[in-house]
């Protein structure tokens, strides 16, 4: 296998900023990511990665020691680049301080067993995958999120401590949207969705003072908000794309494959932007608007920086998102976003695919 690699290069004793070099690496079939890492410093003896099971990032994605290059090259191409989980927690290359994983442990440490522990250490990778980090450096992790949902399935007394644990730490189980960023995909969004639901309290005799408030927010109870429920949403009229820089979003991993097809078959350019598939926050908004408005503007910005001036949106939720809150996301990212904004299914039923 022949491979182009983008390494990250940082050493805090003499670098004041990180850099990237570039190298032309041939490997064995059934070579694996850390005879990847030692490729790259044969050509470069200051490449510096830990020796006992590192994880690293490969395009973003968190991936294993022992993670095979043959599945890594043909889910991410033969250009690649490797990171580290945590780059600005790197002092060495690919070496980085990882205290943060127990002080997150140390949370639930009174209430686990050497059988938890264990557990908990086996999330090491998920822990650094997780996606808040990125947005919220204090972040205690999905690992610590999973440790919890599992103490609390094993029956413990402490369920209420628990909870309060992860609930009132500085960045904690209501900054966390799920997302997969491992190489070997897991999806834990029931998990976090059973954790926050027991956190709120689910009585209806006596709700959680939680419950209240985001009822007050959200102008009444479900009952009262079903019976206000606006109309569906008339599709609105979509302007030609034709000759534009278009962009699609899926906002999940799930992306409709032929949708750069239509997009080019609509006489458009498509702009492809790394953050097409990262979710904007929706489900955030009332637990940590900030946060919202940072991520959904994080990712417009990916796209208007790679080009795009009009946004393909596939899920209503986000198109509502970009649309009713874009001076607001606007403010919080400090800069203005110049994009135009269409629903794919609008998109797909205004005909210009097949007028092209």
């Amino acid at each position: 296998m022949k491979l182009q690699i983008r390494a990250f290069f940082f050493n805090a004793k003499t670098d004041y900023l990180p850099y990237y070099k570039n190298f032309t690496v041939r490997l064995d079939d059934d070579a694996t990511a850390k005879e990847l890492l030692s490729a790259i410093r044969e050509q470069n003896e200051n490449f510096a990665f830990p020796e006992e099971n590192p994880i690293f990032r490969i395009n973003g994605l968190v991936v294993t020691a022992e993670e095979k290059m043959s599945n890594i090259m043909e889910a991410l191409g033969r250009e690649l680049q490797v990171d580290p989980v945590n780059s600005y927690r790197s002092n060495h290359g690919l070496c980085f301080n990882d205290n943060d994983f127990m002080e997150s442990y140390a949370l639930l440490e009174p209430y686990c067993d050497e059988t938890d522990l264990e557990y908990y250490k086996s999330l090491y990778p998920l822990h650094y995958a997780s996606e808040t980090s990125s947005f919220k450096r204090d972040y205690i992790g999905d690992a610590i999120l999973l440790l919890a949902h599992r103490l609390i399935e094993k029956g413990s007394e402490h369920k209420t401590e628990i909870l309060k644990a992860i609930s009132e730490a500085d960045s904690g189980l209501f900054d966390c949207e799920y997302e997969n960023n491992l190489f070997d995909a897991e999806d834990h969004t029931e998990t976090i969705s059973a954790l926050k639901t027991m956190a709120r309290g689910t009585s209806e005799a006596m709700p959680s003072v939680f419950q209240v408030l985001c009822s007050k927010i959200m102008g009444g109870s479900k009952d009262e908000k079903e019976k206000q429920k606006p109309q569906k949403r008339s599709p609105q009229t979509v302007g030609s794309i034709k000759d534009k820089n278009t962009a699609y979003y899926s906002g999940t991993d799930l992306i409709n494959s032929t949708m750069i097809e239509d997009i080019q078959k609509a006489g458009a350019k498509a702009v492809r932007f790394g953050r097409e598939t990262k979710s904007s926050g929706a489900t955030l908004l009332v637990d940590n608007r900030r946060l919202t408005l940072t991520k959904a503007g994080t990712n417009l910005l990916d796209a208007f920086d790679h080009g795009a001036v009009v946004l393909i949106v596939e899920n209503e939720e986000d198109f509502e998102m970009f649309t009713k809150h874009h001076k607001e996301i606007e403010s919080v990212m400090g800069r203005e976003i110049g994009l135009e904004f269409i629903l794919a299914s609008d998109f797909l039923s205004s005909n210009q695919v097949a007028a092209a």
